[in-house]
Parts: structure tokens; C-alpha cells; sequence
């Protein structure tokens, strides 16, 4: 891809160097000069090191962990290019911190996806390109447009390569009834047939199966979720699927969160394999051998390509 190097700049934050430094090389920029550090008291310091004025900014930073410092980085970020006069301020929000808080589950429940959304519009954001929310909704939550990627089509190539199209050896499950939807989709883009956990959760964080429905006796299954966090609920599924007669079970997320135990759970669960993609970036205690990783730059480097070029990123999609 072909940008004029002066008109665009891509910022990276500490969040996710490495794929924004894959997304500038795939549209054959280098990334451009900005120092974020702390304070003695942990406040976040921002110094945007060269010209932006009346520039087109992509500012790459996913709210993982740490969220509220990565967060924070973000706001100050956006803050410091506006003051100093970009043309557009667009925000490349790999990973979605808050995301799971968009509803009031119980009386008097915060709706922080909303709060995030309202603090990231309010620190001068003109746009918004993030992929697989948690909740396809929260793109209501913001006044300003919102390009939502989705990763599944890295990951159906994966094993559409691994496996081959429309085996008819393979089963997708979704780990709960929340990934029904997305689930589906993954297993028509293989051509295989899709299965269902049912599963409680009695408190957060904490999950238990109850029903498993679909047939996947003697099959290869891959369970396929959004996010994997502790690990619980994915690990909790392949261990009841394999002992209700799968062959092998693998896994695949867009978000590998990977928090808590989870890297414990993986190791000692029946899962031969997880897939995740860099949308959140991997400590090397997470490089496991169970755990492979694909790369997503390639697709936000096209989203904002067709952004800056003013062409539809609907066409994205059709990949």
C-alpha cells in the first residue's frame, strides 16, 4: 500500500508496539516519534515529538492489561495531537477494554463501556477502528464513527489450511450460549456442522457446564469465542467435550486476554492448541507451546488505508 508519508502518521502508546509497528510497515510507513512515560508519582507523560498539523492520525492502542494505564495513555495521547492541531485524531483500538460492563446485569451496576466510549469521544476522537467487541452494540455507545473488524476470517484460514475446507471430521462449538451468533459464522466460513455448550455461571469469572448439544462423537472440535480471559469457561468446555467422546479438541479466540490461572488452565486442560490473534500482545510467560498466535496488522493496515483514501471499508469484509 502507497500512502503520502506526510499526510499520515501512525503513534503507537505502550499497549501494543509490535503490531503497531507490523501495521506501519504494511502500509510502508515507519512509526512516527512520540515519547510515553510516567512521573515519579505515576501520572502519564506524552510528548509528541514532531509535526502534526493537519495530519490524518492513527494512534494504536489496545485498553488491555494494564487497562486503566493503557487507558490513560490513549486520552493523553489523543489530548496532545488535538492541541496541537491534527487534521483527524482516529483511535485503532485493537482490544476493547470494559467491554463485558455495556448492560446493568443487577440494580445499581456501572455501564463502563459507555463511560469508556464518552471519555474517548470527549478527549477529541473523530473515529474509532476496533475489532470483535465483546457486544456488536457498543458501537451505539459512541457519536462518532466506529469501524468494527472482525478477526474471524484469520483464524477460519488457519484451519481451513490445517484441515482443509468442509472436513467432514470437523465439529465448531461454541464454549456458551453468548457465542452462538459468531460461532456460527466461523463454522459456515469451514463448511462444518456446530455445536453448543450450555453452561451456568454462578459467579464471575466461575463457570459450569450443564448440557453440551450437538454431535461431535470421534470428531476434531474447535471451540471458537471472542476473548479468552481466565480461561475457565474454555478449558471447562474442552474437558467435558473430550470426555463425551471428541477426538481432539482445539481452541481459537480473537482476544487472547489470558489473565489469572489461565495459562495453568491451557496447559493442563485437554486443549491440543490455541490459536489467539496480537490484537492483545503475548508476555513471554504466555509463550507456551500449546499457544500459536496470528497477526491482525495486516487488516487494520487496510482499514486505514481505504480510511485515509476515503474508499468503503466495507469492501475489507468480503476477505
Amino acid at each position: 500500500m502507497d500512502v503520502g508519508s506526510g499526510s499520515i502518521k501512525i503513534f503507537s502508546c505502550n499497549g501494543n508496539p509490535v503490531l503497531a509497528e507490523r501495521i506501519a510497515a504494511d502500509l510502508g510507513l515507519s512509526l512516527s516519534k512520540c515519547e510515553i512515560s510516567k512521573f515519579s508519582d505515576g501520572e502519564i507523560s506524552v510528548r509528541i515529538n514532531e509535526t502534526v498539523r493537519g495530519c490524518d492520525i492513527f494512534i494504536v492502542q489496545p485498553t488491555s492489561n494494564p487497562v486503566n494505564d493503557n487507558l490513560m495513555e490513549l486520552l493523553i495521547t489523543i489530548d496532545a495531537v488535538k492541541r496541537a492541531s491534527a487534521g483527524r485524531i482516529n483511535a485503532v483500538i485493537p482490544y476493547y477494554g470494559y467491554a463485558r460492563q455495556d448492560r446493568k446485569a443487577k440494580a445499581r451496576d456501572p455501564i463502563s463501556a459507555k463511560l469508556v466510549a464518552d471519555l474517548i469521544t470527549s478527549a477529541g476522537a473523530d473515529r474509532i477502528i476496533t475489532m470483535d467487541l465483546h457486544c456488536a452494540q457498543i458501537q451505539g455507545f459512541f457519536n462518532i464513527p466506529v469501524d468494527h473488524l472482525v478477526g474471524m476470517p484469520l483464524l477460519s484460514k488457519y484451519y481451513s489450511d490445517k484441515f482443509g475446507y468442509g472436513n467432514d471430521e470437523l465439529v465448531a462449538v461454541s464454549p456458551d450460549l453468548g457465542s452462538v451468533t459468531r460461532t456460527r459464522s466461523f463454522a459456515e466460513s469451514l463448511d462444518i456442522p456446530i455445536a453448543i455448550v450450555d453452561k451456568r455461571r454462578p459467579k464471575p469469572n466461575v463457570s459450569e457446564i450443564m448440557n453440551i448439544i450437538g454431535d461431535f462423537k470421534n470428531k476434531k472440535v474447535i471451540l471458537y469465542d471472542d476473548m479468552i480471559d481466565t480461561a475457565g469457561t474454555i478449558t471447562n468446555a474442552a474437558n467435558a467435550i473430550l470426555e463425551r467422546g471428541a477426538k481432539e479438541v482445539y481452541a481459537c479466540c480473537t482476544h487472547g486476554v489470558l489473565s489469572g490461572a489461565a495459562i495453568e488452565r491451557i496447559e493442563k486442560s485437554s486443549i491440543k492448541e490455541l490459536l489467539v490473534l496480537d490484537t492483545v500482545p503475548l508476555t513471554p510467560d504466555k509463550m507456551i507451546p500449546k499457544i500459536k498466535q496470528k497477526s491482525v496488522a495486516k487488516v487494520f493496515a487496510d482499514a486505514i488505508y481505504r480510511i485515509h483514501e476515503g474508499l468503503p471499508v466495507s469492501k475489507i469484509f468480503e476477505y
